[in-house]
């Protein structure tokens, strides 16, 4: 197996994976949010984030790495520029939205106000996941 199929394979599976969580916390996970237990939604809200994080913090660093990897590997386009584009979309999001929405919903409980924009919002990753999972797929192929 070449260096660059071996890339395209992690980034594709990575990619793919994340667009499938994505799109479960946005229909499935997000909105089950509003019928957590009031008196204990700070205790659920940190151990969703704990546990949130050791499903998504090893295919989010794989990832961002082989996106990076891509870019080195496949020089004879510009779609991967695009992808670490939208990798830098979905980082963007998560550090500078997400999370901060979060530590609000953990630190005050809940309010419907913060999690309608935490919904609202995350669909700004779902589009990205959901384009990356695209466009890694057609590089695997062999587009270009």
């Amino acid at each position: 197996m070449s260096v660059e199929l071996a890339v395209l394979l992690a980034n594709t599976a990575a990619t793919w994976f994340m667009c499938g969580v994505i799109w479960f916390v946005q229909l499935v996970h997000y909105p089950l949010f509003a019928r957590y237990a009031r008196d204990d939604f700070r205790a659920t809200m940190l151990d969703h984030q704990r546990r949130t994080g050791r499903v998504v913090a090893g295919p989010m660093l794989v990832e961002f790495v082989t996106a990076v990897a891509v870019v080195v590997c496949v020089r004879d386009s510009p779609l991967p520029w695009i992808g670490v584009a939208l990798v830098g979309v979905w980082v963007y999001c998560t550090a500078l939205v997400q999370i901060p929405l979060h530590n609000q919903l953990t630190a005050s409980g809940f309010d419907s106000e913060t999690h309608t924009r935490l919904v609202h919002a995350n669909w700004i990753r779902v589009v990205a996941w959901t384009a990356r999972a695209a466009l890694s797929g057609w590089l695997l192929a062999g587009g270009r």
